[in-house]
C-alpha cells in the first residue's frame, strides 16, 4: 500500500500531509472547484479523518510507472455506508501533486458532504460550496 494510504488508514493525517506537493491539486465529489495547494488540503484531509467512521482501504490499483494510483476504499459517514476510490498522481519527486475522490452511492456522498460541512463549520473554516446533485456545471 502507498505510504499516503497507510497513513491515512492509521489516521495518522500529519504523515500523510506531508506526502502532498505544494502545489497539490484536490478535487471531490461534493465540490465544483478544485482545492489547491498543500495549505487548502491538508485540513480537508484532518476534516476527513475524524468524519469517515469505520474506514479502510480494501485494494490498491497502480499503473507500471507506479506514478498513477488508486486506492479504493469503504467507511460509513453518519449511518450511511459508502465506497470509493482516491486518486492519486505522483509528481517527479514522488510527491501527491493530484487527488481526486470519487464515491457511491449518492446518499453515501449526501451524508459525507453534510458531515464535512458541520466539521469545517465547527473548525472554523467556513463552509465549502457543496454540489447539489445533477449534471456537472
Amino acid at each position: 500500500m502507498h505510504p499516503f494510504g497507510l497513513a491515512m488508514a492509521g489516521h495518522d493525517v500529519d504523515a500523510a500531509a506531508t506526502l502532498l506537493a505544494a502545489d497539490v491539486e484536490f478535487r471531490s465529489p461534493v465540490v465544483f472547484t478544485p482545492y489547491r495547494g498543500r495549505d487548502a488540503v491538508a485540513p480537508l484531509l484532518y476534516a476527513v479523518a475524524d468524519v469517515l467512521e469505520d474506514f479502510r482501504y480494501t485494494r490498491e490499483i497502480g499503473t507500471p510507472d507506479g506514478r498513477d494510483l488508486a486506492l479504493v476504499f469503504r467507511a460509513r459517514a453518519r449511518d450511511k455506508q459508502l465506497e470509493g476510490c482516491d486518486f492519486l498522481h505522483l509528481d517527479d519527486s514522488g510527491l501527491i501533486d493530484e487527488l481526486f475522490v470519487m464515491i457511491r452511492p449518492r446518499s453515501g456522498v449526501h451524508a459525507l458532504a453534510e458531515a464535512m460541512q458541520a466539521r469545517l463549520k465547527a473548525a472554523g473554516r467556513g463552509e465549502p460550496p457543496l454540489a447539489t446533485g445533477g449534471a456537472a456545471r
